[in-house]
């Protein structure tokens, strides 16, 4: 069985594909979703984290998606969520570091990063891999896709995952998805980051993945 998983406010999105079988569940907690045995689980979130933010995955992943390099966040450490609450705190302190400002999509992703950093670093025997939605469904086009946003992206989107196997993918986005708090494109994404789970069909960087100061490796597949 393969996994991936996508965050939203209140919890994950869990896609699983074994065989010809795929299921989707909406846990609170990375512990939750990964408490059935896998081959392989692949999450949309940073994975291992340098000390200024700066990690050759993101840029790579970043030219790999121009002209939608924004597509890709960038500058997760560990200290701005491990000694700040509050945002511009924690961004005064980055510009006397000489340090990029967290914006704050990425300071509210806070919580779930350092979730899955944890559960990584206590959990080093399973293989968990960072994986992007969007180099998955670049992956699966060939060419770069309109916002998943828009009307025409969340469709080409949904076709390319129908094409892949995902049968189910109007009710996930449907009754499945009715009242849990995700949202459309957290299932679209959930499905692709399951898809990087199974195939690992390429990775940024190639080759041996450069790791930070606690062992982690940092690597996005897709």
């Amino acid at each position: 069985m393969f996994l991936g998983l996508d965050g939203f406010r209140t919890g994950w999105v869990a896609v699983s594909i074994d065989g010809p079988r795929r299921d989707i569940a909406f846990p609170a907690d990375v512990s939750t979703a990964l408490s059935a045995p896998c081959v392989r689980a692949a999450i949309d979130i940073p994975i291992g984290m340098t000390e200024d933010g700066e990690r050759a995955c993101d840029r790579l992943a970043r030219d790999k998606l121009a002209p939608h390099r924004s597509r890709v966040f960038t500058g997760a450490r560990r200290w701005l969520w491990e000694a700040f609450t509050d945002p511009d705190e924690a961004n005064v302190e980055a510009s006397r570091r000489a340090q990029k400002r967290a914006s704050r999509q990425l300071w509210h992703l806070g919580r779930k990063i350092m979730e899955v950093d944890a559960f990584v670093r206590a959990h080093r025997s399973l293989d968990i891999r960072e994986a992007h939605p969007e180099l998955v469904f670049l992956r699966l086009n060939g060419a770069p896709l309109p916002s998943k946003k828009t009307e025409q992206g969340a469709s080409r989107r949904r076709d390319l995952l129908i094409d892949a196997g995902f049968m189910e993918i109007d009710d996930w986005l449907g009754t499945a998805r009715s009242k849990t708090g995700a949202k459309p494109d957290d299932v679209l994404d959930a499905c692709a980051i399951a898809l990087a789970a199974r195939d690992c069909a390429g990775c940024l960087p190639e080759g041996a993945p450069p790791r930070d100061a606690h062992g982690v490796p940092m690597q996005i597949w897709f």
